[in-house]
């Protein structure tokens, strides 16, 4: 199977994030980057189908020249060969630009699955995956947390609302965009980082690609959130109490 695996290079859970002077975007400088954890999981799943089934595995992704330590750890890790797509101002282009990007560094490709993270941590649109799915024209699934590869295809499984999965069976070629927690992420071993440095990584532009990257929804503010500080008594029992309790912290705060 040949593989493309989009990823993104996003700010590092843990790095201080302060919004810029003109309140469009995150202060950027002295950042500390690391690839998107869902895309990781998306990376992990095409290493384990490519060990399964032979092939290869293509890395993508886009952005400024910083972007190729992202890169190179994805290449440590096991991919074959990666392709950057140089893009200084990715930050500014909303999910359809970035799309048309990926899709026509893909498309010389003819890869047999495309898989992308659900989201990414940054901006956490969900969208980016699927609109690629259609600039190709093949079909997609999203929530994926396992692929078997099948005679006819592949079988997914899909993480649905309140413990619910979903197994669906598609064809290939086929786009699907992964859900964080599927496998277990490897790291990347000295060995691997040797070999990172030999394997292919070809450069492209926007302009060589033939995309011109006009986004059609642009940022014009963020914001840190507010504090809000409330407090809630709740009555009964402490049998009914922690029933309550338990139903505020499902369908309220959603940390259960």
């Amino acid at each position: 199977m040949k593989i493309v695996v989009a990823i993104k290079q996003v700010p590092d859970r843990d790095a201080p994030v302060r919004i810029a002077a003109d309140a469009k975007w995150i202060e950027e400088r002295e950042l500390q980057w690391a690839m998107n954890e869902p895309d990781a999981y998306a990376l992990e799943e095409a290493l384990q189908l490519k060990e399964k089934h032979g092939g290869e595995v293509i890395v993508l992704s886009a952005g400024p020249e910083r972007v190729g330590s992202t890169i190179r750890e994805a290449l440590a890790k096991g991919a074959d060969r990666a392709i950057h797509v140089v893009c200084d101002d990715l930050g500014a282009l909303d999910a359809l630009s970035v799309a048309r990007l990926l899709a026509q560094a893909v498309k010389p490709e003819n890869p047999d699955l495309v898989l992308t993270g659900l989201q990414s941590e940054d901006l956490g649109l969900g969208q980016t995956g699927v609109i690629l799915a259609e600039l190709l024209g093949l079909p997609h699934s999203t929530l994926i947390l396992h692929v078997e590869k099948t005679d006819a295809g592949l079988k997914v499984k899909r993480e649905l609302e309140e413990g619910w999965f979903q197994s669906i069976e598609m064809p290939l070629p086929a786009v699907l965009t992964m859900q964080s927690g599927g496998n277990k992420l490897r790291y990347a071993t000295l060995m691997g980082i040797k070999r990172a440095k030999t394997k292919e990584l070809r450069a492209v532009s926007a302009a060589e690609l033939g995309v011109e990257a006009a986004p059609v929804v642009t940022l014009e503010q963020i914001s840190a959130p507010k504090k809000q500080k409330s407090t809630q008594i709740l009555g009964g029992s402490a049998k009914e109490a922690a029933t309550a309790l338990v139903e505020k912290l499902k369908t309220e705060a959603r940390v259960l």
